[in-house]
């Protein structure tokens, strides 16, 4: 059973995913395709990590880090399954970013890492964009990059924890249908437990709260018009399309800028 919350008119109703069809809380059954998808989750933070794929790390050509780096991502970020991602007019690169989203099922306050499995309440795809021409500007902060309005859209359903062996989970993003993106999580530096065990050593982890394991090698700019899609192997894939907008960034604070760093970041550069 793939949980989902939905939009209906005024009101905010969850329910599951059963085939093309949803099972709303409220009675109603409708088409998947009429629907449209929430966040799966309502988390009072977004937690993501930098990095945790091997692949990613050898682009990088890093030294195998110790221990993972967190940064945050504002709940604003959010947005569902099929939603358009705003690519600022002027800017070059915004990155896709495929991952596995696990969602804490209850509060988690400095739980060890054997017990960490059982505070996990599922899984989604996402996609932690990031819009890299801000890169030089955030000085590692990554608000400017990863935390823009819609730079989270994560979905269509949460896949109960208790579904899926996290161990043996198989991701991929694709651009246009091609796959761009692909590993596995056994190949993980730091497992969904370590994770859990390390942040609730930190911070409290509230019910809803979300945290992004990483993405794999070959995150690339997309163009407006693509689409990206992630999936967790066999079950339903996340998919956005790139629109361009029109930013007014005024002529105060940081602004978009084409440097050595943003290429950097968004070619996997060493």
């Amino acid at each position: 059973m793939l949980l989902v919350r939905v939009q209906r008119g005024e009101q905010i109703v969850k329910g599951y995913l059963d085939g093309e069809q949803l099972i709303l809380d409220n009675g109603e059954i409708i088409n998947a395709a009429d629907a449209q998808f929430l966040a799966p989750a309502e988390p009072t933070k977004i937690i993501a990590m930098h990095l945790n794929f091997p692949s990613r790390i050898e682009a990088f050509g890093i030294k195998d880090p110790r221990w993972p780096s967190y940064f945050m991502k504002p709940p604003s970020s959010l947005a569902g399954h099929r939603a358009q991602v705003a690519r600022p007019r002027n800017t070059q690169y915004l990155n896709y970013e495929g991952e596995i989203a696990l969602v804490i099922g209850k509060k988690a306050k400095n739980v060890s890492r054997e017990a960490a499995w059982d505070y996990i309440a599922g899984y989604s795809p996402v996609i932690d964009y990031g819009l890299h021409d801000f890169r030089t500007s955030d000085a590692g902060s990554m608000l400017r990059v990863k935390g823009q309005d819609g730079f989270c859209p994560i979905g269509p359903a949460l896949i109960p924890a208790h579904q899926v062996d996290p161990h043996t989970l198989v991701l991929r993003t694709y651009v246009n249908g091609k796959v761009v993106q692909e590993d596995h999580t056994r190949t993980l530096k730091f497992p969904f437990d370590y994770i859990v065990a390390d942040l609730s050593r930190l911070i409290t982890l509230e019910p809803g709260d979300i945290i992004l394991t990483g993405t794999p090698a070959n995150s690339r700019p997309v163009q407006p018009g693509d689409v990206v899609e992630v999936e967790i192997e066999g079950y339903p894939r996340l998919t956005t399309t790139i629109v361009e907008s029109e930013v007014d960034f005024a002529d105060f604070g940081a602004q978009p800028e084409d440097s050595d760093n943003a290429r950097n970041t968004a070619f996997e550069i060493e």
